[in-house]
């Protein structure tokens, strides 16, 4: 019993000594939290957690990311808000939710601009990416440089595949609540109607529409190939995600935990938008097997159409010269 009184005394009194050193070599200087609504498998997560780990062991432990998915601070509209006010310092989601309140945010949403993955980045890393991260500064969020990626949407049908405007003539298809959708499809002589996410299954069962758009991933995840035959991929809009830092949060940073932070969330995301597109890939294969028939469709006569519907013009108003000038410089003369 002396024995080991005694070894638990000078046990308590080493650990007593050293707890307060560890404690402070332990202790983050900054600590911030990191919500989206993404589930913790879907890559952003991955990857953005990935990127926390590496700012806390480049920093030497001065800086803690929190990284929180599935919208456990609330949804994107909730976490707008919050980061705005700085109850939290990071957020993710796409340019409409952003569009609220940076209406130029939505623009990488134009329809039929983007015929691949090299075009988005040209636009989105260069000179359009320029301009709405300006709009993002003025409205008191800082905008990480590399936009990350969420996938160019696809057509999904019952009757019959979409190959050409033509075939939109008249068609009863779900959109998200959106007027930048909505437009779209209508200057494509659709008949659009908003649906929420939740509920299209069951309108797509049932005819209230014969068709919806989406990436593949919500396809699989919604199992829309459970009514639906067709899935023409027209890549008729690309969203992305930006990453978003409360404005004051982020100009209080020291200029080198700046750079570590800025650095290793641009890293992490140009291997997330790796990580999507391979996505894409395998969710086709496993889609045909599921027994969707695929088509690929060109977006030439889907944009002159649109072009003699007046939907460039009309958006180009909306959006101003400036912005409209930075897309067709990586996309080409839309109106």
């Amino acid at each position: 019993m002396t024995i080991a009184r005694r070894t638990f005394l000078t046990t308590a009194a080493s650990f007593a000594a050293v707890a307060p050193f560890v404690s402070r070599a332990r202790a983050a200087e900054v600590s911030w939290q990191f919500g989206h609504g993404f589930p913790a498998n879907h890559p952003l997560q991955i990857r953005a957690v990935e990127a926390a780990e590496r700012i806390k062991k480049d920093s030497d432990g001065r800086m803690e990311i929190d990284v929180l998915p599935n919208s456990q601070l609330g949804g994107d509209s909730d976490l707008l808000a919050q980061v705005r006010s700085g109850a939290i310092q990071m957020f993710s989601t796409g340019g409409l939710i952003l569009s609220t309140l940076v209406p130029v945010a939505s623009i990488n949403g134009m329809g039929f601009v983007f015929k691949d993955y090299g075009a988005v980045w040209s636009a989105m890393d260069g000179d359009l990416g320029k301009v709405v991260r300006t709009g993002f500064e003025k409205a008191g969020l800082f905008a990480f440089e590399r936009m990350w990626d969420n996938g160019f949407r696809e057509i999904t049908t019952k009757a019959r595949a979409i190959n050409g405007p033509e075939d939109l003539k008249n068609f009863k298809i779900r959109v998200p609540i959106s007027q930048l959708y909505v437009s779209l499809f209508s200057a494509l002589g659709a008949a659009p109607t908003s649906i929420n996410l939740a509920e299209v299954y069951t309108a797509l069962q049932t005819g209230v529409v014969d068709g919806q758009e989406n990436p593949l991933v919500v396809a699989n995840t919604a199992k829309f190939y459970e009514v639906q035959k067709f899935c023409s991929l027209t890549n008729h809009v690309w969203d992305g995600s930006w990453l978003l830092a409360n404005g004051r949060a982020w100009r209080t940073l020291p200029d080198d935990l700046k750079a570590i932070v800025g650095r290793n969330f641009n890293e992490s995301g140009l291997v997330q938008r790796q990580d999507i597109a391979k996505l894409n890939e395998n969710l086709q294969t496993d889609l045909q097997a599921k027994g969707l028939t695929f088509n690929k469709t060109d977006p030439e006569p889907f944009r002159e159409a649109l072009r003699k519907a007046g939907f460039y013009a009309e958006w180009k108003a909306k959006y101003g010269e400036e912005a409209w000038s930075a897309l067709e410089s990586s996309v080409g003369k839309l109106a």
